[in-house]
């Protein structure tokens, strides 16, 4: 019999495997979009821009209905609209289907963070949190890797349509899992079966010190990701003198340190505690280690070596992350909180692309890495004073309501 966490752990890394990997399922059939529709590039980074700025939207609101309604039904119900949408961009005949079905699909998308941390908020022991959050962004980060090379050997295989179809009918099997295996995934306790006492409302939650500065704390870690994502590679071409392979091996290096490093940190927090200390540590070396790269002559195998260990300190980061925040949420309140806080995320990594590149459009390159450490450091200071804050402002007798 399998362990009921792990069943737990399956479902819900699954969704969120599929949630990230139609994301970037999009970008792979742009060309072949560009032939088939006859339209320009703006047009087709209009879909994408739609699927993530409706999920980015609808995350808060959907998380009050999360907190309300309970999460599963949502679950199932993002889930299907997620899979439909996107095995149905196969059969598109005009380009403004795709772009409707892009929307739908970010609809879909925007139930995933909420419904997902308030089902293993409640399923999962708290001795085994760490580990179950952990896996749960390791799969979201598993799918954004592999959306472009798969769905790049499916479109040689057979065609965009093809392929739109078969990824879109994969998410069936889930749906139907979920249904069948509903009774493991337990929704998180609501505040009228933990206590009950003053109560504030959702909004109000939401606005208050430590919230706002997790959020503060979750955008500012996005736009540093996004600034390494986006120009490391240029960065190093032109700093560095590096070509492009070396480059992107460097690129490489350093996501595969992120992607592991969840798990380590996942594993860790299990164990430990102090969670804040940890993270700001792991925040700090992961700075510290971009900034010898950025100012010192350094030998290609020891720039390869240096991001990947910066790239596993700030993966190794995230799983205490998640976990400050669960524990800042009132009972009954994860949906929205993570909901509102992970809407961030994507805001984040939208942000940071074009004002880092005009920098390097005005010669100065080697700021790059420079000013991601100072997002890095900027976003433990903020995790920093949220924790304290939520610590200070917490009362066992205030649970805010919905």
């Amino acid at each position: 019999m399998i362990d009921r966490v792990v069943r737990v752990n399956l479902l819900i890394g699954t969704g969120h495997f599929l949630s990230h990997f139609y994301v970037l399922c999009l970008p792979p059939m742009f060309l072949a979009w560009q032939q088939t529709f006859d339209v320009s590039f703006a047009q087709l980074g209009l879909s994408v821009a739609l699927m993530s700025a409706t999920t980015a939207l609808l995350q808060t609101p959907v998380g009050f209905l999360v907190d309300r309604h309970g999460a599963r039904y949502f679950l199932v119900g993002g889930t299907l609209l997620m899979t439909l949408t996107m095995g149905l961009m196969g059969v598109a005949t005009s380009f403004w289907q795709i772009l409707v079905l892009s929307l739908l699909s970010g609809i879909g998308n925007s139930v995933i963070h909420p419904a997902d941390y308030a089902i293993l908020t409640g399923s999962v022991p708290k001795e085994r949190m760490g580990r179950s959050f952990a896996i749960h962004t390791f799969n979201g980060n598993l799918g954004f890797f592999l959306a472009p090379p798969v769905m790049a050997v499916l479109m040689l295989w057979i065609g965009w349509r093809g392929s739109l179809i078969l990824v879109g009918a994969l998410g069936v099997p889930l749906v139907a899992a979920i249904l069948l295996q509903s009774r493991v995934l337990v929704d998180q306790a609501r505040p009228r079966e933990a206590h009950a006492g003053p109560q504030i409302s959702g909004r109000d939650l939401l606005m208050t010190r430590p919230m706002l500065l997790f959020f503060g704390f979750f955008l500012l870690s996005s736009m540093a990701g996004a600034g390494i994502q986006s120009w490391l590679i240029t960065v190093l071409t032109q700093v560095k003198g590096m070509d492009i392979a070396a480059a992107s091996t460097t690129l490489t290096f350093y996501m595969a340190g992120a992607t592991g490093g969840v798990l380590v940190g996942g594993y860790v927090s299990d164990r430990i505690t102090r969670h804040l200390t940890f993270a700001s540590v792991l925040t700090i070396i992961s700075a510290a280690l971009l900034l010898v790269v950025a100012g010192l002559p350094l030998p290609e195998v020891l720039i390869f070596g240096l991001m990947f260990f910066s790239g596993l300190a700030v993966g190794c980061s995230r799983t205490p992350r998640d976990l400050m925040v669960k524990d800042a949420a009132p009972p009954g309140q994860i949906g929205k909180v993570f909901g509102f806080i992970s809407s961030g995320l994507p805001l984040g990594s939208a942000l940071t692309p074009v004002p880092l590149g005009w920098i390097i459009d005005h010669g100065h390159p080697e700021l790059v890495l420079v000013l991601v450490a100072a997002m890095l450091l900027l976003s433990l200071l903020c995790c920093g004073t949220a924790r304290v804050a939520a610590h200070n402002a917490a009362q066992p007798d205030a649970v805010p309501a919905e």
